[in-house]
């Protein structure tokens, strides 16, 4: 079992950055993926970013990379999402998502993931 808490939404203008949290608790994290989803009205919850907890090897879709970073803290047992050059495209409800895994590959889809948290809204203002 893993528990998520997201942390660190809110109202921000274009160009602006924003720093989300995902405090994790559990029994185990080394077969861990830790993403970050996003989701507006009437459409799919889509990926933004995972992390490997035990290699830290990550994975981004095409449309923040270069301006968000995905991170963990081992010691907090916390991941972070840092977004950098925000534009009014990103405001949705971000959530933070994990499961336990063998694969080497972060998964996209967001059926395959156990757990979840609860949201937390980000708006970008143009």
């Amino acid at each position: 079992q893993v528990q998520l808490v997201e942390s660190g939404g809110g109202l921000v203008q274009t160009g602006d950055s924003l720093r989300l949290t995902c405090a994790a608790s559990g029994r185990t994290f080394s077969f861990l993926t830790v993403a970050w989803f996003r989701q507006v009205p009437g459409k799919e919850r889509e990926l933004v970013a995972g992390i490997r907890w035990i290699s830290s090897n990550t994975g981004y879709a095409d449309s923040v990379k270069g301006r968000f970073t995905i991170s963990r803290d081992n010691a907090k047992t916390t991941v972070y999402l840092q977004m950098n050059s925000l534009t009014p495209e990103d405001t949705a409800v971000y959530y933070c998502a994990a499961l336990y895994s063998a694969s080497t590959v972060i998964l996209t889809t967001s059926d395959k993931y156990s757990y979840w948290g609860q949201g937390t809204q980000v708006t970008v203002s143009s």
